[in-house]
């Protein structure tokens, strides 16, 4: 992979490389390309165009060892692998899931792809997640747009969406996602990496010492699927109350009905407009801190139960990625709010503008 292109802004270090080639929808090769963000604190960020992938997020700890946190794979291979499941992945046209792949708009019923045993998860087969987005670069933002086809995956409507990825000089790494519509439709965007502060080769062991807090007094509770049952039990005295930082250990084996978390949590917003406090995670023996803000009103905490136990997964320089080593934070309107109008609006409609902010801010103590 030879390097492209190079250039600084404000000590912020851009550099464009190639990340492999692949075959578009019709057939013809195309050079994906990665994007390597570099701060003078250490900090560095890389993004590749397939699926809008984050591959690598490498930062110091309290003794200026730098670690790569994220879970990923080393070639475009591996991102376009079935065993790929969602490693920092751009997720669309809607994040998590809807029951039965069924939804109505306007009085018009649609069948969306189901991938998720009887229903639609992350976008559907061929989500936001496996194709390729076209790019520009302003200054050291990389913006990756995609254009989303009427009925793509069952979607109404044709839908322009626009991704801004930025590392700031304060440890920032800031997400702003755009998309416009020609017809009612239903978008929900996130970010899907996976985290470990440890390193992302550490495993359940260092996982279960993270301490985590999550600015939400409600969660959306599910059924065994996952699939929202339109209530919104307040978490106090339960697993689900992390508003007190709690060590994940203690509590990961005790979510009911569940192998750990995969739940969305209400967050707790404030009177202001704009990015609210979402959730912070500390790994204390490192020192290494992530803090989320958003202006979503959803964020899924999702502690990789599902990832295999056995050597399956191989990863990075060789690791191996198995249950409970790793932890997401995907900001994001409620799951299944199209077919739960008590969760608030889930529909863009012609005219409007979705826009979606998240920032994970890296921490050092």
């Amino acid at each position: 992979m030879t390097c492209a292109s190079k250039k600084s802004v404000r000590g912020i270090l851009l550099e464009l490389d190639d990340f492999g080639q692949t075959t578009d929808s019709s057939g013809n090769t195309v050079t994906i390309k990665r994007f390597t963000w570099t701060n003078s604190n250490k900090v560095s960020v890389q993004l590749i165009t397939y699926g809008g992938y984050i591959t690598s997020v490498k930062i110091p700890d309290s003794q200026g060892n730098v670690e790569d946190v994220v879970i990923g794979f080393d070639t475009l291979e591996g991102y376009l692998s079935t065993n790929n499941t969602y490693f920092g992945a751009t997720i669309g046209r809607c994040a998590n899931r809807i029951k039965r792949g069924l939804m109505t708009i306007e009085g018009v019923s649609y069948q969306l792809a189901t991938n998720d045993g009887l229903n639609h998860l992350h976008g559907g087969i061929k989500g936001f997640d496996k194709v390729i987005w076209d790019y520009y670069v302003a200054g050291t933002k990389v913006v990756l747009s995609y254009h989303g086809a009427d009925l793509e995956e069952g979607y109404p409507g044709d839908v322009v969406v626009n991704v801004t990825f930025e590392l700031t000089g304060n440890n920032e790494l800031v997400i702003d996602y755009k998309a416009t519509t020609n017809k009612p439709t239903c978008v929900n965007l996130t970010n899907h990496s996976y985290f470990n502060l440890a390193g992302h080769d550490k495993g359940a062991t260092e996982l279960y010492k993270h301490v985590v807090s999550i600015n939400a007094d409600k969660i959306t509770e599910v059924e065994s699927d996952g699939i929202p049952t339109g209530e919104l039990p307040d978490v106090s005295g339960t697993i689900f109350d992390l508003r007190i930082p709690t060590v994940l250990g203690d509590v990961i084996q005790k979510v009911p009905d569940s192998p750990g978390y995969d739940h969305n949590f209400c967050v707790t917003k404030g009177t202001e407009e704009g990015n609210t406090f979402v959730a912070k995670v500390t790994h204390p023996d490192s020192g290494r801190t992530i803090e989320v803000y958003s202006n979503q009103p959803g964020v899924q905490f999702y502690t990789g139960n599902f990832l295999p136990e056995d050597d399956s997964l191989v990863g990075k320089g060789g690791s191996i990625y198995r249950k409970h080593g790793t932890f997401c934070l995907e900001t994001q309107i409620y799951p299944d709010a199209i077919n739960n109008p008590q969760f608030g609006k889930s529909v863009l409609y012609p005219g409007e503008l979705y826009h979606h902010t998240a920032t994970f801010k890296f921490l050092v103590s």
